[in-house]
């Protein structure tokens, strides 16, 4: 799988999207944090949707936690692919870590182990075109 180049992008933090609006710099493309746009509706999303209307827009999320044990959460999956399709994002991307265990979020980003096993299983987690 290969990402469409884009040019020169930034991450777009909730602070700066009027000042985007307003001022149009000279950017390619903006990165968006997944989770800060999860819920419907609200200011923050009123201005990503008109910032999607002069760039294009990808969204990298932190909350996935592909290598962890639990099982995906498929209420997250399905608002990033909701807030993806709202937004026309060119791509969806997010972390190879794991994030916690047993239901309990770390709040960090902590890395798998340096082993084949730990390859085997973020192969069995990631079906289709991430799976290779």
């Amino acid at each position: 799988m290969r990402f469409p180049p884009l040019g020169f992008g930034l991450g777009l933090r909730k602070k700066h999207c009027l000042a985007v609006i307003e001022q149009l710099p000279p950017v390619d493309w903006f990165e968006v944090l997944t989770e800060n746009y999860l819920v419907p509706g609200g200011k923050p999303l009123h201005y990503l949707e008109r910032i999607r209307r002069d760039y294009p827009l990808v969204t990298h999320g932190v909350s996935l936690s592909i290598g962890g044990t639990d099982p995906l959460d498929l209420d997250y999956l399905g608002q990033g692919r909701d807030l993806a399709d709202r937004i026309e994002a060119r791509w969806v991307s997010d972390h190879l870590c794991w994030t916690g265990v047993g239901g309990v979020n770390a709040h960090d980003l902590l890395p798998l182990p340096y082993s084949e096993e730990a390859i085997e299983w973020r192969r069995s987690r990631t079906p289709g075109p991430w799976a290779g």
